[in-house]
């Protein structure tokens, strides 16, 4: 019988039928009188669906994954008021004929509830009437509205934040479009559960006007109509009004309680008695205080012995449980990693001779950390940082045309506990610090408020940040700036670093794992070109100066196919580059400027430019002949106008001859980041120039010597 009962449901909820026909019953129960034992069914109904309410609100490990709990709050309290219209109708129908009229629910709340006496029942019904309108409903209505509103105001940061993870290689197309669907969820989640409380205090608001008119009314009509005697109406129809009041807002304080449960709980991904036992009991110092305190009390002459002293002993006992995790975690984390115990780990072998195996090879990319940031590459305890890294690996990877290698992680004692260090082939290029139970806040530039926390900068791009706590995230978004976690800060710096080192990462096997790969569908032009026409060692140069140019090396076919058929005037790689730079013109200009069909250049003034020729031509490092502070004043102007196409939010592009292209890219390309130096044969025929300044108009150049 029960498996066809679950049957028929489970086919009323696939085929969308539930909700439509809880709606109509609804209605019917607006219009049609019911039998006291439907009446009892709905009643019980009513109480079960509460209580299941609650407890998913308890247990769920994110208020997201209760989205249809505004539908579900509006659906129960409309169910509670259609009760009401259709126990009234009966109480004032049948309430002569006894306590028993309006079904067994309601004389069981009126008689074994509050004893049968009405003037308990009154106490009690408006001690609950208290607790849900003044306390419950009344806090969770506040929340609501808050929440909805700063939600809605942190939506943009939010979003931007979601950008800079994906543009940043953190997180792929997949996961950015994940991200938005959630934070607009979240959005429609708060918003609904701001209109949906309202719904709640009305329905409290609501039981206390029935309860006055039951009562009234009942009075009246057992009076006037059934000719009961005064005591007897006012106690039928009191009990009656009483129990099915009780009936009604004890499913309703337990959907008053589950509001305000979900709207102050916060979006981390545990359930409420988890996160409740990880802050509240996993502190001893809290535990100790308290066991002390009550036990105190308990030893107190007259005050109850046994119940106090007991609480203590379960205090204590927590609180020494808590404090051995506490040593066992504390003395984990100061071990160095590779020093950590294994399980099945052998004793050590005896004192042996030296080999070549006690020689280990340099890291290509290296990240050392000190021993507070082992829990954000230990997955154990729940680090993402080796997550992040693969991830960056993995868009790095795409982006540069070749395999970024492994990082290889070690902890490292001679750095500071929230210290770590990036390598590039054993060499340190960059050191931070960071606080990995904070977050930092990036201003882009157009934050509109200051935010508490410590100074710092960010470590990738050189931006004024704060590193702020986890609770200010939603405020710090609000205000404009960019969020992220201890995790991503490492990430993103480590993405600079190999974006700029990339040249260096890239050797003779990974070259030849290029040319193999595209031997593949082009056997003949790989062979033509290694070892025939060029060796690889010029192949691998040539890649390498590409890379240092900041031109990914995706299209191999396009740089194999110039090779072979320059490489057998020259073997030069700067000549070689310059080539492939010309031959790959089209993806460099719309990497830079994009679709448009107009590209927006700077130009050196003519005389300029043939000062620069005759002295870079003339000497063998082009900078030789240069007059004393030339090559400072040109690149302050440079700077300045490059500065000045970024205000106006076109690229800073700088357009010369061919050969000065290289000399001005090297001369630029630190003290000028922004600034994309391209040669006249760079730029494709279907691309319009124009030309937004000249450098060197104005200012006296000097002459070569």
């Amino acid at each position: 019988m029960s498996t066809a009962v679950m049957n028929v449901v489970r086919q009323i909820g696939s085929r969308g039928l539930g909700t439509p026909l809880l709606v109509v019953a609804l209605l019917m129960m607006l219009v049609i009188p019911l039998h006291a034992l439907a009446l009892d069914m709905l009643f019980t109904f009513n109480i079960v669906l509460s209580m299941l309410v609650l407890l998913v609100t308890v247990y769920v490990a994110r208020p997201l994954e209760f989205a249809v709990f505004p539908t579900v709050l509006l659906i129960a309290t409309l169910l509670r008021l259609a009760l009401n219209v259709a126990s009234t109708r009966v109480v004032l129908l049948e309430g002569h004929t006894g306590t028993d009229a309006a079904g067994q629910v309601i004389e069981a709340f009126g008689n074994f509830v509050i004893g049968g006496n009405y003037a308990v029942g009154f106490v009690v019904f408006g001690i609950l009437m208290i607790i849900n309108f003044v306390v419950v409903t009344k806090g969770a209505g506040r929340i609501s509205e808050v929440s909805a509103r700063f939600t809605l105001d942190a939506l943009p940061g939010k979003q931007m934040a979601i950008d800079a993870d994906l543009n940043a290689g953190l997180i792929t197309q997949d996961q950015a479009r994940e991200r938005r669907a959630e934070v607009s969820q979240e959005a429609d989640f708060y918003g609904s559960m701001d209109g949906a409380s309202k719904f709640v205090r009305g329905d409290a608001i609501a039981g206390v006007l029935i309860l006055f008119i039951n009562i009234i009314g009942g009075f009246a009509i057992g009076m006037l109509q059934h000719g009961m005697a005064a005591g007897t109406a006012f106690e039928y129809y009191t009990l009656l009004t009483i129990g099915d009041g009780l009936v009604a807002q004890i499913p309703s304080l337990m959907l008053s309680t589950g509001t305000a449960i979900i709207v102050t709980r916060v979006s981390a991904a545990q359930d409420m008695s988890g996160a409740v036992s990880a802050q509240i009991l996993s502190n001893p110092k809290v535990l100790w205080v308290t066991a002390g305190v009550v036990g105190f009390l308990g030893i107190i002459p007259g005050m109850p012995n046994m119940p106090f002293l007991l609480l203590a002993a379960l205090c204590a006992s927590g609180a020494w449980v808590a404090t051995k995790r506490s040593k066992a975690e504390d003395e984990a984390l100061e071990m160095p990693v590779d020093e950590l115990p294994r399980a099945g780990d052998a004793p050590p072998a005896e004192q042996r001779e030296l080999s070549w195996d006690d020689v280990p090879p340099v890291d290509v990319i290296g990240l050392e950390v000190g021993y507070g940031l082992i829990p954000l590459v230990d997955r154990n305890q729940g680090g993402q940082l080796l997550t992040r890294i693969k991830g960056v690996r993995k868009k790095l990877s795409q982006d540069l045309g070749f395999l970024v290698q492994p990082v290889h992680i070690r902890d490292n004692l001679d750095l500071g506990p929230s210290q770590y260090r990036l390598s590039v082939l054993g060499v340190p290029v960059a050191e931070a610090e960071i606080y990995p139970n904070k977050e930092m806040a990036i201003n882009p530039g157009s934050v509109s408020g200051q935010v508490q926390g410590i100074p710092t900068k960010d470590p990738a791009f050189g931006l004024e940040a704060v590193w702020i706590d986890a609770g200010q995230r939603d405020q710090a978004q609000t205000l404009g700036y960019t969020v992220v976690d201890a995790s991503t800060v490492v990430a993103t710096h480590l993405s600079q670093v190999i974006q700029t080192h990339a040249h260096q990462l890239l050797g003779h096997e990974e070259a030849q794992k290029l040319l193999d790969q595209l031997a593949q569908s082009q056997p003949k032009l790989v062979a033509e070109v290694v070892p025939d026409t060029l060796p690889l060692s010029v192949v691998v140069k040539v890649l390498q100066n590409l890379l240092e140019e900041r031109v990914p090396i995706r299209d191999m076919r396009s740089i194999v196919e110039t090779l072979a058929e320059q490489g057998t005037r020259t073997r030069d790689p700067a000549q070689l580059t310059m080539a492939v730079r010309e031959a790959l013109g089209r993806m460099i200009v719309q990497s830079i400027a994009g679709m448009v069909g107009e590209v927006p250049v700077m130009t050196l003034d003519p005389q300029l430019e043939q000062i620069l020729l005759d002295t870079v031509q003339g000497t063998s490092d082009g900078a030789a002949g240069f007059e004393p502070g030339l090559a400072e004043r040109l690149q302050r102007s440079l700077a300045e106008n490059a500065q000045r196409q970024e205000m106006a939010g076109q690229p800073a592009i700088l357009l010369t001859s061919p050969q000065l292209r290289s000399w001005l890219y090297r001369l630029t390309r630190h003290s000028i980041g922004n600034l994309h130096v391209l040669s006249y044969n760079e730029v494709p025929d279907d691309k319009q120039v124009r030309i937004v300044s000249s450098v060197g108009q104005q200012p006296q150049v000097g002459t070569a010597r």
